[in-house]
């Protein structure tokens, strides 16, 4: 039997287990990333590790999130993060340099690597066929010193491309029909693989923007095989020599296939506030726009700034609209720069922001009260913006500069109609991807040989084992689709006590309820208990460890996000499943006592678990983790346990359980 793509990929790193859906695997990783807000983390735990350097091919810390530099503590965190990589090995990108996935596709991504990021739209150069994969910042520090990194294997979906998209849509709406058919739960423990005749039409920076837009899905990975077009694009980076031939094989088996024809594509929009709550724009036209912005990790790049700059040629925007530009990367605003066309937007009315991940975070450009704000970025969970009742809309460049350009969300096509002389710009890529480098640092060139530490950096908080006995109140209820921006908020006035875990538990789902965390440290110990898909969205550990530090035990939900369950064993934290009818019946206040001896029970492999609440009724919960996964939630979380591994390999001992 032949293999997808992301078999032979994997194949090629597998260290552990069998390529069987469902299997736990570990692999190989050739390349890690971090950024700013959770690459922290990874060096404060690189360095309790007791690692000395980097171990993989290519390690990259980017500064993108808290480029602004509010005060000093998160100019410390990027002095401290210069100071790590200097010291370990890495390269490192400046604040200002740009998004840690454009950074990264331009520089370093390649084809057949994988790639191990602490970040969720990691999987972005899926787009040139990188296996890539988000996580938390703990598995990017074990990875980073060589160890394997370890997932569930994905079944692996065939979503065959036909045909070829006709003008005004663009791959924004390819992935949009993708979260509009299967839901931002559609693609839990799948890695969607892009074939058929219509991939050959799709530039690498529009492949990308699918692959990045994935993670919305809930998806482990999203990848294309390599072509000519990604020769194309390596070549036009300077990187021609990395080009390696990806392709499934012609007998290759998929779980599922999925058929989209590019040309029946029109232009489509996100309405809020969840990536899924997809429609033809001609279904939201109409609606007065007040900001309009193109940028993100998503659609940043200078293929995706150059359709609105073409689009504005000779025209404003409206009065009433206020439109910024967010490039993805510094590379993307020197090219307009040197070719004109950013000052022709600044004449059309255009602001520009620096190369950040910044409003996709709600840090810069909130948008106003009772306001509409459409943003050609990736997420638009309510409050994410930066303020709680938001109306934001995702959609394509185009679709966002005919906003800009009428006042109102209307369909391109419909425009073009009604202006005349108004032609879809299309697709172009610049002959060569010439940006200066002067803000990326290898490690030949760091300016620093060991560690600097501001006051508010701290030291990586650790759990106790497992204990036999868990019973505590179950001090929140939450519905369903609770995302770690629920969890752990990162606006700027949050984001920047990162590295001080005290200080940012203080803020641990506080969107939610904000007595929380107060009630949380008096209860000395308790529970959270929540719908499907909980702790979907960022990678952001924090998520976990912040809910391990004020005491909680545990989580009680009918379904858990691919990231933030394996960050919750890296915590020590108990995910347990529930049903429906257990949701339902239990109460925020009411106590709640896991019946079994629990440390006894996870470490001998028991899967279904016994629950008593209030004394008074019992359910059934389980727990499915692999023994891997066992071991480190009985350890207290992964960081205890690879430092109990190290140990006993450097006395030369067995494993207790061997």
């Amino acid at each position: 039997m032949g293999q997808t793509i992301t078999e032979k990929i994997l194949d090629d790193h597998l260290v552990e287990g069998e390529l069987k859906p469902g299997e736990e695997i570990g692999i190989e990783i050739d390349q890690v990333l971090m950024q700013d807000t959770t690459g922290t983390m990874v060096w404060l735990q690189f360095e309790a590790l007791d690692l000395d350097d980097v171990q993989t091919e290519l390690a990259a810390q980017y500064c993108d999130h808290q480029t602004y530099q509010f005060d000093f503590k998160n100019t410390d965190d990027h002095r401290f993060l210069r100071s790590a990589a200097g010291t370990f090995g890495a390269h490192f990108s400046r604040p200002g340099n740009g998004i840690c996935h454009n950074v990264h596709k331009e520089n370093f991504a390649a084809p057949g690597k994988t790639l191990l990021g602490s970040d969720s739209h990691t999987p972005t150069p899926g787009g040139l066929g990188q296996f890539a994969i988000g996580a938390g910042g703990l598995d990017i520090a074990v990875a980073m010193g060589g160890g394997a990194y370890y997932v569930e294997m994905p079944e692996v979906v065939n979503v065959r491309l036909e045909g070829e998209l006709p003008e005004w849509s663009t791959a924004k709406d390819v992935i949009l029909e993708m979260l509009r058919r299967l839901s931002v739960k559609g693609g839990v423990g799948k890695v969607f693989e892009y074939t058929g005749p219509g991939v050959d039409s799709l530039t690498v920076p529009e492949r990308t923007t699918i692959t990045n837009m994935g993670t919305e899905l809930g998806a482990t990975s999203s990848i294309f095989g390599t072509d000519e077009q990604t020769k194309d694009y390596l070549e036009r980076q300077g990187r021609g020599d990395e080009y390696v031939e990806l392709s499934a094989d012609e007998d290759a088996e998929y779980a599922d296939e999925i058929v989209i024809d590019l040309s029946d594509l029109e232009p489509l929009i996100a309405q809020p506030s969840m990536p899924d709550n997809v429609v033809p724009v001609r279904e939201a036209a109409g609606t007065s726009v007040d900001q309009v912005m193109i940028g993100s990790c998503t659609n940043g790049g200078y293929e995706d700034i150059l359709p609105g700059a073409k689009m504005l040629e000779g025209r404003e925007v409206d009065k009433k609209t206020e439109m910024i530009i967010a490039p993805g990367s510094k590379q993307a605003s020197e090219i307009l720069a040197r070719q004109g066309w950013t000052a022709e937007l600044m004449a059309a009315g255009v602001n520009f922001s620096e190369a950040t991940c910044g409003a996709c975070i709600g840090i810069g450009h909130v948008p106003a009260s009772d306001s509409v704000s459409l943003r050609t970025f990736n997420r638009n969970f309510e409050g994410r913006s930066g303020i709680e009742d938001d109306n934001v809309y995702l959609c394509s460049p185009e679709v966002a500069t005919a906003a800009a350009i009428k006042g109102e969300i209307v369909d391109p096509r419909d425009l073009a109609e009604e202006l005349g002389d108004l032609d879809a710009p299309g697709v172009e890529l610049p002959d060569r991807y010439d940006g200066s480098k002067a803000d990326l640092i290898s490690p030949d060139e760091a300016v620093d040989d060991s560690l600097i530490k501001g006051p508010n950096i701290g030291d990586v908080p650790l759990k106790e084992p497992l204990e036999s006995h868990l019973q505590g109140e179950a001090l929140l209820k939450m519905t369903d689709n609770i995302t770690t921006d629920h969890i752990i908020p990162a606006t700027s006035d949050i984001l920047k006590f990162r590295s001080n875990v005290p200080k940012l538990s203080e803020f641990t789902l506080s969107r939610v309820d904000e007595t929380f965390a107060q009630r949380a440290l008096d209860a000395d110990g308790g529970f959270l208990v929540a719908g499907e898909n909980y702790g979907q969205g960022s990678s952001r550990e924090h998520a976990a460890l912040c809910p391990m530090y004020l005491g909680i035990e545990g989580v009680l939900a009918q379904s858990f996000a691919r990231i933030h369950k394996a960050n919750l064993f890296n915590f020590g934290l108990v995910p347990l499943t529930i049903d429906e009818d257990t949701y339902e019946k239990i109460e925020q206040g009411d106590d709640i006592e896991i019946v079994d001896d629990v440390g006894e029970a996870v470490r001998s492999g028991q899967e279904e678990f016994t629950i008593r609440v209030n004394d008074d009724w019992e359910a059934d919960a389980r727990l499915d983790a692999s023994e891997r996964e066992r071991k480190i939630l009985a350890a207290g979380g992964k960081l205890s346990w690879t430092k109990q591994q190290h140990e006993e390999d450097a006395s030369g001992a067995q494993p207790a359980d061997d």
